[in-house]
């Protein structure tokens, strides 16, 4: 399996591909204008089950330091232009996703 992850911002979704293959979709919450989520192509270095604090019930750490794609205490934010950069997800959404990607899976952001 070659697992990687498309996050279009303006689109506000978050895909999983097995190489060109879509395996699920999912709703995300993406950075303000005044802190937007970063363009570029990332890896997932870390997991963090309940790691507290607004990112909900899991955190994935991104090599870009200190962004992540994260649960959320606020599910009504999905959809929406609200995080300091970060990608949130439904928090059984980031839970599926995480028991799919290993770490070092790819992370390509773009508009």
């Amino acid at each position: 399996m070659t697992l990687w992850i498309d996050v279009s911002v303006n689109n506000k979704r978050l895909k999983l591909y097995d190489a060109s293959k879509l395996i699920k979709e999912y709703p995300i919450a993406v950075g303000k204008i005044l802190t937007p989520t970063p363009n570029g192509n990332y890896i997932i270095i870390n997991k963090e089950l309940n790691p507290g604090g607004p990112f909900g019930v899991l955190w994935m750490g991104l090599s870009k330091p200190h962004y992540g794609i994260h649960g959320n205490n606020n599910p009504s934010s999905i959809g929406k232009k609200v995080s300091h950069g970060c990608i949130r997800m439904h928090n059984a959404d980031v839970l599926e996703l995480s028991s799919h990607v290993p770490i070092g899976t790819n992370v390509y952001i773009h508009r």
